[in-house]
C-alpha cells in the first residue's frame, strides 16, 4: 500500500481523493479481469538478482530507537481489479452459531496500541500481524514491532521498525513506510521481520532474518530492489526459500501491472551470505496472491514447489500456482499455473467499492478488502494428506461472512477438500485468518462489527471430525471493543490479521487483530490471545467419517452422556516426532463440491464414526497410564478423559551402557523405537557397529535409544558417529539427546548434522551422578530417490567424569578426527604452531562453504574459547569470505565470533570469544567460495583451545 502524510486538517480531503484514485485504478482496464486466464502454462528462467545490500546488525538491546515520523499516515487501499459478481446467495454459508462452546483464552493482552508502552498512532490500518515461538511472541504493527514473552509481558519495544536496520544505509534505514510481515521459522529456530521501503526509490523490500532463535539478538539484514512499486508484501517459510508476493504497481504506484512471486534463497540468509531472489510475474488478472506457510514438524515432501494461490478470474474459482525453485541452475526454475480450482460461487463484500461494514454510533462503514485472500495460506503435511487453508470476505445475505476453504493433494491435483461461510447471524464478519493444529482442528479468528456493535475480534473453529463445511465449536472473543473508528472519515481497517500455531505444542493457536478503545480515528490497539482445542494434544486423532451434510451447526452430531465401548478398539495413531504425525488408519471421505443449505439437523451418525479414546474395550479409570485419546464426535467434556498427556512410565534405568560397542551383534539393550536400524559389521573398534537408517531411502526419524544411570562418581557420556548424507541438513541429518530423566530436562548433544565422510567423531557430553539419563541416536531420511542417508554409531560407553574441552585442536593427530566436516577440507603440513593445520576450503575454485565444526563441554575454569587463522581471499568479502560461529547448546543461542572478512596474508591472526564452564558448545568455522575461476578462496585454522 502506498501511503501520504496528513494533518488532522486534511484527513477528510485525503479520503475522498483515495476514493477518487480507486475509481480510476478499477476502471483503467476494463478488460484485463475479464479475460481468460483460466490456461495453466509453465514459466521458467526466471532472472536471479542478488541482494542490494546485506549485513549483520547489532544485538537490539544496543540499538537506539530510530525516531517516530510526525503527523498522520493513510495507508491507502490500492484495490484490485476484480470481474464482477452476482448478488445470488452463497450455497455453502452457515447460518447458526455452533452449540459446542469455543475453548476460552489462556493468554489474552494488550499488543502495540494507542498508549500503551508509549505507543502513540500515527498511521491506519495497523496492519496487524505476529507469530509465535517456543518462548517469544513478535507482532509488527504499520510503524513499529515489539517482542513479547508468552505470559504477555513485553521484552523489548515497540520501536519503529526501521530500528532494526540503523546502520544499514539506503531506503530501509531512512525509511520507516509499513506493510510488515513478521513470520518464525520453526525448521531452523528463527524470525523473518520485512517491510518495504517506496518513500523513495530504488523501491526495496526490506527483510530481516535473527541470527539466532533469540530474537532480542542481532539480526542478518538484507534489502531486494524492485522497478515496479511492490505492495501489499505476503511472505511464506518453505523448506527451500522464503516466498513472498507482491501487488505490483507501475507508473510510480499508479497502475496495476499484476502479481510478482519472488523466493528468497533461505539457506544464505541463515547464515547472513549474500543472497539472491527469483522472480515470476503473473498478468493483472491475478493479484492479492499468498504462498504457502509451512507450519508443523513434518516438512512437506522432499522436492515440494511451493503453492500459491489468489482469487480466480471468475466469482467461482480459486487460481492455484506451483513454485519450483532451482539455486544452482535458475534457468531450471519454474512457476506452473494458474490452475483453476472450482469453489461455490461467491459475491465479494461490500461490492466493487469494498466498503460498507457498519459500526455502532456512526455512520463511517470500513472497508472489508474483499478483493483478495486474507494472509495467510496455511500448510500442514498430516502424513497421509497434506492441506492448505484460506480465506477472505465475502457477502452473505445482507451482511458479510467469511469463506473459508481447505485444499488437498496440492501436490497433484489441487482439491477443494471442504469450504463454507461463517455468517450465522446479522453481523458482519471480515478480515479473518485460519490455521489448523496438528490435530487436524481449525481455528478462524476475525473481526466483527454491525450497527450496534462496536468492532470486536471473535474466533471460532472446527474439530477435525466435525461434520464438513461448518465451524461448528461455538464464538468466542477475544476482546470486545469498546469505540467505533469515527471521524476523520476514516474507513480503513486491518488489512490484515494473524493466526498462528505454537511450535510448542502444535496446538495452541496464537491471534492477533485490531480494535478501537473509545470513538475516534488514529486510536487503535491491537489484541493477542491464545486457545486450544482438548481434543489436540496427543498426536493426529484418526478422522471421522462424516456423512454429507448441510452447513449448519445443527448438522453436528448430537453429544451423548456416555460413550459407546462397544465397537473394536481404534489403533492409536502413531505419536508424532521430529518427522511429524504418523497417518490416521480411516481417512476422511471427500465432501460434495457444493453443500445445500438446509434447516432440518442430520441424524446423529451410526457408531461407526465414534472413536473410543482407549486401546482397550472399556473406558474406565485406571491406575494404568493410557494413550492421550482421539477427539470423539459424540462425547461430551465431561465423558472424555482430560486432554491432559497421562504420563508414560519412565523406562527402567540400567547401571551404566549395555552393549554399546554393538558386540553381541545385536541391539540387546537398546530401543528401537522408530524407523529403521541394525547392527553391521565394521565399527570404530571391534566388529560390529549399529546402523541407524538404510542403506535405501527411507521416510522420516530412525532412532536407537537406551535408558541408564549414571555412576555415583559421575561421568562422562562418549560415543561415535560417522555418517552417509548425500543431501542438505534442511531434508536429511544425524542427531543425538541425552533426557536427564531425573531433572526432567534434555540437552541436545549433537545438533542436526549432514555429512558424508570416512571419519568417526567423537561425541561426548558430562553426566550427573547417579541420575538417570536416556540417550537417543538419530537419523532423519526424506525418503528421496537416490540420496539415502545413514548413520554408524559405535562405542557408546561411560567414562571417568572429564573436564572437556576441544579434542585435537592443534590438528597433532594428523587428521580431522573429532572434528565434523562439510565441503572441501583437508589437514596440510605447517600450522600456526606444531606440524599439521586444518585447510577449510582448496587452493582450487570451490562452490559454496567448506567447513568443520566441534561439539565440546566447556571445562571447569575455562572462560574463552579460541582459535587462530590465516586466509587466500584474492576477491571481496561480497562473493568470498572466512567466518566462525559459536553455538551455546545449553542455552540455544548462536554467536558469530568472526564476522566475514576477505583478505590475503601470511600473518596468522587470533581470534576468541567467551564461555561458560560447564555448558555444551559447538563450534563451526567456514570458508565460503563463490566458485569463480582464478581467485580461490581457502582459510587456514590452527590451536583450536580452551582457556
Amino acid at each position: 500500500m502506498s501511503y501520504r502524510k496528513l494533518t488532522l486538517a486534511t484527513v477528510l480531503f485525503a479520503i475522498s481523493a483515495v476514493a477518487l484514485v480507486f475509481s480510476f485504478r478499477l476502471s483503467a482496464d476494463p478488460s484485463a479481469a475479464a479475460a481468460d486466464q483460466s490456461q495453466s502454462i509453465v514459466q521458467t528462467s526466471p532472472p536471479s538478482e542478488f541482494d542490494t545490500h546485506h549485513d549483520l546488525s547489532p544485538p537490539l538491546f544496543s540499538i537506539p530507537p530510530a525516531p517516530r515520523q510526525p503527523g498522520f499516515l493513510i495507508h491507502d487501499h490500492e484495490r484490485l481489479p476484480r470481474p464482477a459478481s452476482s448478488a445470488s446467495s452463497d450455497p455453502v454459508v452457515q447460518r447458526q452459531i455452533g452449540q459446542a462452546s469455543a475453548p476460552t483464552t489462556s493468554t489474552n493482552f494488550d499488543g502495540i496500541g494507542d498508549g500503551v508502552a508509549g505507543f502513540s498512532v500515527n498511521s491506519a490500518p495497523p496492519d496487524t500481524n505476529g507469530d509465535v515461538g517456543p518462548n517469544h511472541y513478535v507482532e509488527t504493527v504499520n510503524t513499529d514491532f515489539a517482542i513479547y514473552n508468552k505470559s504477555g509481558a513485553l521484552v523489548y519495544g515497540p520501536v519503529p521498525i526501521n530500528t532494526l536496520w540503523s546502520g544499514f544505509g539506503g531506503g530501509c534505514q531512512s525509511n520507516n513506510d509499513g506493510d510488515p510481515v513478521v513470520v518464525y521459522d520453526r525448521m531452523a529456530d528463527r524470525w523473518i521481520i520485512s517491510q518495504f521501503s517506496v518513500s523513495t526509490t530504488p523501491y526495496l523490500q526490506c527483510v530481516a532474518v535473527s541470527q539466532t532463535a533469540n530474537p532480542t539478538g542481532s539480526w542478518y539484514r538484507y534489502s531486494f530492489s524492485y522497478t515496479n512499486f511492490p505492495d501489499y508484501p505476503k511472505m511464506g517459510v518453505w523448506p527451500d526459500a522464503y516466498y513472498i508476493t507482491f501487488n505490483m504497481f507501475s507508473n510510480g504506484g499508479n497502475n496495476f501491472a499484476g502479481a510478482t512471486v519472488c523466493a528468497y534463497d533461505r539457506s544464505k540468509m541463515l547464515l547472513g551470505q549474500a543472497a539472491t531472489q527469483q522472480c515470476f510475474n503473473t498478468s493483472t488478472t491475478y493479484g492479492g496472491l499468498l504462498p504457502a506457510h509451512l507450519t508443523g514438524a513434518t516438512l512437506p515432501p522432499a522436492g515440494s514447489p511451493n503453492y500459491v494461490l489468489g482469487l480466480g478470474a471468475t466469482s467461482s474459482t480459486l487460481a492455484f500456482w506451483k513454485f519450483h525453485v532451482d539455486w544452482n541452475t535458475p534457468s531450471n526454475s519454474t512457476f506452473t499455473g494458474p490452475t483453476s480450482l472450482s469453489v461455490a460461487s461467491y459475491s465479494e463484500a461490500c461490492g466493487s467499492s469494498g466498503t460498507c461494514i457498519p459500526q455502532s454510533g456512526t455512520t463511517q462503514t470500513l472497508d472489508s478488502l474483499s478483493d483478495r485472500l486474507m494472509y495467510r495460506l496455511a500448510y500442514r503435511n498430516f502424513g497421509d494428506h497434506e492441506s492448505l487453508v484460506t480465506n477472505h470476505a465475502v457477502t452473505a445475505g445482507s451482511s458479510v461472512g467469511v469463506r473459508w476453504y481447505e485444499i488437498r493433494t496440492p501436490s497433484t491435483t489441487p482439491t477443494i477438500f471442504q469450504q463454507g461461510t461463517y455468517a450465522p447471524d446479522s453481523n458482519y464478519r471480515w478480515m479473518g485468518s485460519i490455521a489448523m493444529d496438528q490435530a487436524g482442528n481449525m481455528a478462524l479468528g476475525y473481526s466483527t462489527s454491525s450497527s450496534s456493535l462496536h468492532p470486536q475480534i471473535n474466533y471460532t473453529g472446527r474439530l477435525s471430525t466435525s461434520a464438513s463445511g461448518v465451524m461448528d465449536q461455538g464464538e468466542g472473543t477475544i476482546i470486545n471493543g469498546a469505540g467505533s473508528q469515527s471521524g476523520s472519515g476514516l474507513s480503513r481497517w486491518g488489512d490484515y490479521s494473524s493466526m498462528s500455531v505454537d511450535p510448542s505444542d502444535d496446538c495452541t493457536f496464537w491471534y492477533t487483530n485490531e480494535y478501537i478503545p473509545s470513538n475516534g480515528a488514529f486510536n487503535w490497539r491491537t489484541r493477542i490471545g491464545s486457545f486450544k482445542f482438548a481434543s489436540c494434544g496427543g498426536g493426529t486423532p484418526t478422522p471421522t467419517p462424516t456423512p454429507t451434510v448441510t452447513p449448519n451447526p445443527s448438522a453436528t452430531p448430537t453429544p451423548t452422556a456416555t460413550v459407546n465401548p462397544s465397537p473394536t478398539p481404534t489403533p492409536t495413531p502413531t505419536p508424532c516426532g521430529r518427522s511429524g504425525c504418523g497417518p490416521s488408519p480411516t481417512p476422511t471421505p471427500t465432501p460434495t463440491a457444493t453443500i445445500a443449505p438446509s434447516p432440518t439437523p442430520t441424524p446423529t451418525p451410526t457408531p461407526t464414526p465414534i472413536i473410543v479414546p482407549s486401546p482397550t474395550p472399556t473406558i474406565a479409570p485406571s491406575a494404568t497410564p493410557t494413550p492421550t485419546p482421539t477427539p470423539t464426535a459424540t462425547a461430551t467434556p465431561s465423558a472424555t478423559p482430560t486432554p491432559t498427556p497421562t504420563p508414560t512410565p519412565t523406562p527402567t534405568a540400567t547401571p551404566g551402557i549395555v552393549n554399546g560397542g554393538f558386540e553381541t551383534g545385536t541391539l540387546s539393550g537398546w530401543t528401537n523405537s522408530a524407523g529403521t536400524a541394525s547392527v553391521v559389521a565394521g565399527g570404530h573398534s571391534g566388529t560390529y557397529a549399529a546402523r541407524v537408517g538404510s542403506t535405501s531411502p527411507t521416510n522420516g526419524d530412525s532412532t536407537i535409544s537406551q535408558t541408564f544411570t549414571a555412576p555415583a562418581a559421575g561421568g562422562q557420556l562418549t560415543f561415535w558417529y560417522k555418517m552417509t548424507c548425500p543431501d542438505t541438513v534442511t531434508y536429511d541429518w544425524a542427531a543425538a539427546t541425552l533426557r536427564d530423566n531425573t531433572t526432567g530436562t534434555t540437552t541436545t548433544i549433537l545438533p542436526n548434522v549432514c555429512a558424508t565422510n570416512n571419519t568417526w567423531v567423537q561425541i561426548s557430553a558430562n553426566l550427573t551422578a547417579s541420575h538417570s539419563y536416556t540417550l537417543t541416536l538419530l537419523s532423519h531420511d526424506d525418503n528421496y530417490v537416490g540420496d539415502a542417508t545413514y548413520t554408524m554409531f559405535d562405542d557408546v560407553v561411560i567414562g571417568a567424569p572429564q573436564s572437556g574441552g576441544i579434542v585435537n585442536g592443534g590438528f597433532e593427530a594428523g587428521s580431522l578426527s573429532s572434528w565434523t566436516s562439510a565441503g572441501t577440507t583437508s589437514i596440510i603440513a605447517g600450522g600456526h604452531t606444531g606440524s599439521y593445520a586444518a585447510r577449510v576450503g582448496s587452493t582450487n575454485p570451490t562452490n559454496g562453504d567448506s567447513s568443520i565444526s566441534q561439539t565440546f563441554i566447556a571445562p571447569s575454569g575455562n572462560t574463552q574459547v579460541s582459535f587462530w587463522y590465516k586466509m587466500t581471499c584474492p576477491d571481496s568479502v561480497r562473493y568470498d569470505w572466512a567466518t566462525a560461529t559459536l553455538r551455546d547448546n545449553t542455552t540455544g543461542t548462536t554467536t558469530t565470533i568472526l564476522p566475514r572478512v576477505c583478505a590475503t596474508s601470511s600473518t596468522w591472526v587470533q581470534n576468541s570469544a567467551s564461555i561458560t564452564a560447564g555448558h555444551s558448545y559447538t563450534l563451526t568455522l567456514v570458508s565460503h567460495d563463490d566458485n569463480y575461476v582464478g581467485d580461490a578462496t581457502y582459510t587456514l585454522f590452527d590451536d583450536v583451545t580452551t582457556q
